[in-house]
């Protein structure tokens, strides 16, 4: 589902409220290092983020793992990376630029941000947002 349509569906960018329309459960919990991951077990699809995480990156990373649940639901990567040789660059960065267009689509992006707050809040390169914002 591309950006426009999950927007236009459930009338939001938000992707706490998208994924809770989409029946997938947002779960906080400590994980160290790692600021989240996405699962699935017995059909109930769950977004895990680190509760340490401040209120900006929590946001991205919702929608980057939001990504996964809709375009990479049974890739596993945290299993990928740790045990086989299999490179999750590509799935990470179809991740990564979901999140970027999802929380940088022109409404939001005009109305309630600007580049350089985007920039320092979620910690996205300049030219990542720029040359991705076009995609959408």
């Amino acid at each position: 589902m591309k950006i426009k349509e999950l927007s236009k569906k459930f009338n939001t960018t938000c992707p706490f409220k998208i994924a809770q329309n989409l029946g997938i459960e947002v779960l906080y919990e400590d994980l160290g290092k790692t600021l989240g991951y996405f699962s699935q077990f017995c059909r109930i699809k769950i977004i895990h983020i680190n509760e340490n995480a401040d209120e900006y990156q929590k946001k991205f990373i919702c929608a980057h793992e939001l990504g996964h649940a809709i375009f990479h639901p049974n890739a596993n990567t945290p299993f990928l990376k740790k045990n086989t040789f299999f490179s999750t660059e590509k799935i990470e960065l179809e991740a990564n630029l979901f999140a970027i267009r999802l929380l940088f689509s022109d409404h939001f992006y005009n109305e309630q941000i600007g580049l350089e707050d985007a920039v320092l809040k979620y910690g996205i390169p300049r030219k990542l947002i720029l040359d991705n914002l076009k995609g959408e």
